[in-house]
């Protein structure tokens, strides 16, 4: 664990800290609520680590694979619940279709993932986030958008709330 090696790379003022997350942790999908919690999770702890490791010559990277073409959107992978609400069914119905759907059909190659983080391991400065594959690309651009536009629209409000300064 993180926490065993920390010591000895403290000590060589030196070391590599790779944390995988995934797309869903940087942009939550409809009906992966738990999933996209934990990865979130395992992304803010690793960026705290990083503002504390990197004085000391320690880097870390958070590696945010998209969809790659492994067992898991298999039905032997995914836990659903068996209630159905039909209100939901055009987000959480309609997630879960895709997984369904997408199964083995994923446009990631997991090998070319291994060879991509390897790439970053001996790079004097890695990048702290790596996300990888076209779709993590495209839905993390696609939320620094939205979120731009939407800070943008709520400006005004937003600078409201401080103290007037004289």
């Amino acid at each position: 664990s993180t926490r065993a090696v920390l010591p000895s790379m403290r000590e060589r003022r030196s070391g590599r800290i790779l944390n995988f997350s995934s797309l869903g942790g940087y942009s939550a999908y409809a009906g992966w609520g738990i999933y996209s919690a934990t990865k979130f999770a395992v992304e803010a702890i690793s960026e705290s680590m990083s503002l504390e490791l990197e004085p000391l010559g320690i880097k870390t990277t958070i590696v945010e694979p998209g969809f790659f073409r492994t067992d898991f959107l298999s039905a032997t992978s995914l836990f659903s619940t068996e209630v159905r609400i039909d209100d939901y069914a055009d987000t959480v119905g309609a997630m879960r279709n895709f997984a369904a759907g997408a199964d083995h059909q994923q446009p990631g190659n997991p090998a070319k993932l291994a060879d991509a983080i390897l790439q970053v391991v001996d790079v004097p400065q890695p990048p702290r986030r790596l996300p990888l594959g076209s779709d993590a690309l495209t839905r993390i651009t696609e939320k620094h958008n939205a979120v731009e536009k939407e800070v943008s629209q709520w400006r005004e409000l937003a600078l409201s709330t401080d103290f007037v300064v004289i």
